[in-house]
């Protein structure tokens, strides 16, 4: 029994052969084809921190603009700490995952408190902080403290599987433990940031996720297990995702009219989903226009206008909106939620679930006749 026990904790299928012979191939390569990137250019530990956490399944190209925007309007530690709610969350509206952000700010304020403002090199330290986890830590300390320290990513899993034609499913934590020791047993004194950067761009650039990997163009090519073997595509394993739970929603675009028309908003439950988010109102399930106009008159709304708009969806990690949509408009302010003026408009982040109807806070009312297209965030590449 024991024996089984025993067995039973220890990965499918160690690494295969050691990756030593790697090392110095691979920071060649990165030297000569690393992408430009903002965060890359002045690697400082606050920089590289807002750059990883960004990263966090959202897609390099869309990160870079936001980054910029974050940057200059909270340059450090202390000015993320201090950020007013509002200014934070609209510096990240449409990059999704709003806890981040939160936790940001959570870490920013215990870094000040803490560490004096400036963030700890140290990995423990590093751990402790709201939303960083392993890899998280491991990048900052690797870049901007050079700690021969693994950031292991899903690029960098998928690397290194394929590397040793890994065949164990890599969401188990075991085999993710083995993976990373193996990276870690190469990981190079003198440039472990950079070293754990290239096997990061190889996996984002060239041993790619969806499709066949580029190995034509890999600098480890004549390495690579998987390769001999021919079954890179089918590396790493992974177990099959839980399917997402479908939530159907009835978004409400009111406008309340008078000289200058206003726009009725909500702000969402603290906790949860979106959480703090202001969005466009909205009722459960799929309703039909006279049920959105019973549902509004029994708020006190006097109901001068009631038409569909285009329907739309949006993708969450675990969840799938379906949404069907009205514009209303009404005689004047009803009930409760925020009605917002065009000039205030620009200082609430709304989530990119609402992408769809957001025309209307711009006074281009025409947009929200096409239906917008939804999608899930990405991930790193």
């Amino acid at each position: 029994m024991e024996g089984s026990k025993k067995l039973a904790c220890e990965p499918q299928r160690q690494p295969g052969p050691a990756l030593s012979p790697l090392t110095g191939p691979l920071l060649v390569w990165y030297d000569g084809h690393a992408r430009i990137l903002p965060w890359r250019e002045e690697p400082t530990p606050y920089r590289v921190w807002i750059s990883e956490v960004m990263l966090q399944q959202t897609r390099v190209e869309a990160v870079k603009p936001y980054f910029d925007r974050f940057l200059s309007a909270l340059p450090d530690v202390e000015a993320l700490a201090c950020a007013p709610e509002e200014i934070l969350l609209k510096l990240w509206e449409g990059l999704g995952y709003y806890s981040r952000v939160r936790n940001l700010q959570r870490a920013a304020r215990i870094i000040l408190e803490r560490d004096g403002g400036a963030l700890p090199a140290s990995v423990a330290l590093l751990r402790s902080l709201p939303g960083v986890g392993e890899y998280t830590a491991g990048a900052i300390a690797s870049i901007a403290f050079g700690l021969p320290v693994p950031a292991v990513d899903g690029n960098v899993l998928r690397v290194a599987a394929r590397l040793t034609a890994f065949e164990g499913d890599v969401t188990e934590p075991a085999n993710k433990r083995a993976l990373t020791a193996a990276v870690a047993a190469i990981l190079p004194k003198e440039r472990p940031g950079d070293f754990n950067q290239a096997l990061m761009e190889l996996g984002a650039t060239i041993c790619l996720p969806n499709g066949a990997p580029r190995c034509g163009k890999c600098p480890l090519a004549n390495r690579c297990e998987a390769r001999k073997k021919g079954n890179a595509l089918s590396l790493p394993v992974k177990k099959a995702k839980k399917p997402r739970h479908i939530e159907e929603k009835t978004v409400l675009v009111v406008r309340a009219g008078g000289d200058t028309e206003k726009i009725l908003l909500e702000k969402r439950p603290a906790k949860g989903l979106l959480a703090g988010m202001w969005q466009f109102p909205m009722l459960e399930g799929i309703k039909n226009a006279q049920q959105v106009r019973e549902e509004l008159e029994k708020q006190g709304a006097t109901v001068c206008e009631i038409r569909p708009l285009s329907g739309s969806k949006h993708i969450f990690t675990h969840v799938e909106w379906r949404m069907t949509a009205f514009f209303i408009r009404c005689a004047r302010p009803f009930g409760q939620g925020r009605w917002t003026e065009p000039a205030e408009r620009e200082q609430y982040a709304l989530p990119s679930a609402f992408g769809a109807y957001e025309g209307f806070l711009r006074g281009e009312e025409e947009n929200v006749q096409l239906a917008w297209p939804g999608g899930e965030e990405g991930i790193r590449s």
